[in-house]
């Protein structure tokens, strides 16, 4: 997957969450050890496919990856402690029937499902059935409509953490001066982090 695109493209290709205050805190409050990490909304098993996923569409490369800046948490979070209760009843069950689909189709032991795996998942179950030429059963619509969703809150996450927004994208910790000038030579052609 093409990282950069997908980061120049996240307001024209993904519906995202909302960037309210409250969404803000919640993700600077993901600060704990990546690798120490237990789900508070997810199983232990969902956490770990969760990990999994985000890791291939966010991978590290010159940059953080998703699972470098908590991304994972953040949407652990954000499910538990913003969605309502029939939202994430059906997310409970989207997220058994993902485990459940993985498990029947790559490996029983979803701990050794390699990153290869999650990358041919997310190629063949992602996309909705959209040119008619494939009926997708409930289940296979629900898996697809989880992996969209967790893509794109993989992306706004990543975007909006204190680790990208600093770092990596352009940043000025005093926003609001008006710039008239060319973007490429303002930022070096970065995005602002806050807009």
């Amino acid at each position: 997957m093409k990282r950069r695109e997908a980061l120049k493209n996240i307001g024209l290709s993904t519906g995202f969450v909302l960037a309210t205050p409250s969404v803000f805190s919640l993700l600077q409050s993901c600060k704990s050890d990546v690798a120490a990490w237990t789900p508070t909304f997810l199983t232990e098993e969902q956490g770990m496919v969760l990990k999994g996923l985000i890791d291939v569409i966010l991978p590290k490369t010159e940059i953080p990856s998703a699972n470098d800046v908590n991304v994972a948490e953040f949407i652990d979070k954000y499910f538990d402690e913003v969605l309502m209760e029939n939202e994430q009843d059906e997310l409970k069950t989207s997220f058994d029937n993902l485990t459940s689909f993985l498990k029947t189709n790559y490996k029983d032991n979803l701990s050794k499902i390699k990153s290869e795996d999650y990358m041919d998942l997310l190629d063949n179950h992602m996309i909705l059935n959209s040119d008619g030429t494939k009926e997708l059963d409930s289940k296979a619509k629900d898996v697809s409509g989880l992996l969209n969703r967790i893509r794109s809150m993989c992306i706004h996450a990543y975007r909006i953490s204190e680790t990208v927004g600093e770092n990596i994208l352009a940043y000025d910790p005093v926003p609001g001066a008006a710039y008239c000038d060319d973007l490429e030579k303002l930022t070096g052609g970065k995005s602002w982090s806050l807009s």
